[in-house]
């Protein structure tokens, strides 16, 4: 599985947005399955943090993610676009 996208949040925000997925990024990067996950600032929109995710399987990717961003990260969130793609 391939999860890869965007989210926008207020150039002002977009720090405060990517904190809060720091301890998703580290829990998601030692749970059996995860290939690879990232949450990063797009080097070219301040508004833009760039989403990208590869699981061996859906089952993995499921268990894992639960509902989605949450607390202070939702709040944050203007715009998403992200994709899933079985491989």
């Amino acid at each position: 599985m391939i999860v890869v996208g965007h989210l926008l949040v207020d150039p002002v925000d977009r720090d405060r947005a990517i904190e809060p997925a720091r301890p998703a990024v580290l829990a998601a990067r030692t749970t059996p399955g995860c290939i690879d996950f990232a949450v990063s600032p797009d080097p070219v929109d301040p508004a833009r943090v760039n989403v990208s995710e590869r699981w061996t399987d859906r089952t993995t990717l499921e268990h894992f993610r639960d509902a989605g961003p949450s607390g202070e990260l939702a709040d944050l969130i203007q715009e998403a676009a992200v994709e899933e793609y079985e491989t």
